[in-house]
């Protein structure tokens, strides 16, 4: 039987299906290849080029393979894009969940861990953010990624599919050995953004809003890295193998870096000076977002071992380092 990692292709899906590998677990890999890169899969995992709304071709993928739980992190996820384009992410990311959540249910598959995000809280009433919190999301991209949790909880009530929501914040660096890492075309992450411009490839970095209700005025955000993220779906996977309820789990550090911050740390860690400019806000961005990581930890038995942003930075400079050019296709 087999873990079928959808999205497995791109930044987060691709240290997943590594370390799933390295657990010797069975894994198949399901990407349109729209936003990650093939190169990222070991060649001996089972890939198919298929996008989830293609019910068809998804439906072959289940019948050609044995697949005992779903991790699916298959999503559009920009949110200045989403604000543009709206129906793009509800397509995409509402519309692939309807496909998917089908497919599972004609094939009989039971167990989904879903890569959700802090943008379903949409402006916090408190910080740290606890899971019960209010869900009122402020773009598309966040009311998205809700209405996929609903559409799992009503699958659990009506199809027995069990599920784990993982909302998780930002997130950052790369597996240690610089072997696989962040490469988007165009880059929208701050961190790799950030790296550019320590590479060279941008002249400077823009930070945008400077008037946020935060200590600097710069907005807040909590780092998380890839690795110790992935770690957590792995527990998710486990935790439903166990036969558990449904459940969702806020992944964060607890605690929070504003963009400025963020900037300087990336000046420690790869001992370049990048210039930073001051720009206007962005659309859609909440002051603060800071996970309660309490339950996650409680419950998953989650342990992050990166507590540093330096340190997490460090791990994405490696990357970058040893891939100048991201990947090669």
């Amino acid at each position: 039987m087999a873990i079928l990692v959808l999205g497995g292709a791109g930044y987060i899906g691709s240290h997943m299906v590594d370390q799933l590998v390295a657990n010797q677990q069975k894994v198949v890999v399901v990407d349109n290849l729209l936003t990650g890169h093939r190169q990222a899969i070991p060649t001996e995992v089972p890939f198919y080029q298929v996008d989830i709304r293609d019910k068809a071709a998804l439906s072959a993928v289940f019948e050609q393979e044995e697949i005992e739980a779903v991790v699916h992190f298959a999503a559009s996820s920009i949110v200045p894009e989403s604000m543009e384009n709206p129906l793009k992410y509800f397509d995409n990311n509402t519309g692939g969940m309807i496909t998917l959540l089908e497919v599972m249910h004609e094939h009989g598959v039971k167990k989904i861990v879903f890569s959700s995000t802090a943008a379903t809280y949409g402006i916090p009433q408190q910080v740290p953010i606890k899971e019960d919190d209010p869900q009122q999301p402020i773009n598309p991209y966040g009311e998205s990624k809700l209405q996929m949790e609903h559409m799992m909880h009503w699958a659990d009530l009506a199809y027995g599919i069990k599920w784990v929501a993982l909302r998780y914040f930002n997130v950052a660096g790369a597996k240690p050995d610089g072997s696989i890492g962040e490469n988007h075309g165009p880059e929208t992450h701050l961190v790799p953004i950030i790296l550019q411009v320590a590479a060279g490839k941008r002249d400077k970095i823009m930070m945008f809003g400077d008037d946020y209700a935060t200590p600097d005025g710069f907005n807040v955000r909590d780092y998380v890295h890839v690795v110790d993220l992935v770690t957590a779906h792995i527990l998710a996977l486990d935790y439903l193998a166990k036969g558990n309820d449904s459940n969702q789990f806020n992944l964060g550090s607890s605690t929070g870096f504003s963009v400025k911050e963020i900037v300087e740390a990336a000046r420690i860690a790869t001992g370049h000076p990048i210039p930073a400019e001051i720009g206007p806000r962005r659309q859609g961005d909440p002051d603060t977002l800071i996970a309660a990581s309490d339950k996650a930890r409680a419950v998953l038995g989650w342990t992050p071992q990166y507590d540093d942003v330096t340190e997490i930075i460090k791990t994405a400079w490696t990357w970058v380092q040893k891939h100048p050019n991201g990947y090669p296709d």
